[in-house]
């Protein structure tokens, strides 16, 4: 019964896991709009800056280890591979989304000592698809956390019983 709890409650993680990564890696890909400022038109999008991109990247590959490791959770035998790779991968996610959320708070804010202005105000709609796609990473980071935490209970009891 125990196995079964362990195997239901990492599952249920990591399907939560890699939902929060599909969301976020679609939502970002598909934040884009044009605006004109002063008879000068632009557009904003991901691709354009390249933490963005980063966070991009680093929410699909997460997103394609939990699709793999959906399908080897329930083998023993990469049990302390895919611990070492969760931490890696909650790593990443954590580097990424705080390197977006810096790039994404200058947008909103500017930067009045760089004399960068705010950008949200020309392209809100942009700027609402990235907001959602932080709040998804960030869903993500958090269960990858939770699912370190677990994991490391799981392999500990053992080790130190009660």
């Amino acid at each position: 019964m125990a196995k079964t709890k362990r195997i239901i409650i990492t599952i249920l993680l990591r399907l939560l896991a890699f939902g929060a990564t599909l969301s976020a890696t679609v939502v970002m890909v598909t934040s884009h709009e044009s605006a004109e400022v002063m008879n000068i038109k632009f557009s904003a999008k991901y691709s354009n800056s390249p933490t963005f991109k980063f966070y991009v990247t680093a929410e699909a590959i997460a997103t394609g280890y939990g699709l793999i490791v959906l399908f080897l959770s329930s083998r023993r035998s990469f049990d302390r591979l895919i611990v070492i790779l969760d931490v890696v991968i909650a790593l990443t996610l954590t580097s990424s989304i705080s390197a977006a959320l810096a790039v994404a708070q200058i947008g909103k804010k500017g930067d009045t000592h760089a004399g960068w202005l705010p950008v949200c105000n020309q392209v809100p709609k942009f700027c609402d698809h990235v907001t959602g796609a932080l709040i998804a990473g960030f869903v993500a980071a958090i269960v990858y956390l939770v699912l370190n935490l677990y994991s490391l209970h799981v392999f500990l009891t053992p080790l130190f019983p009660v």
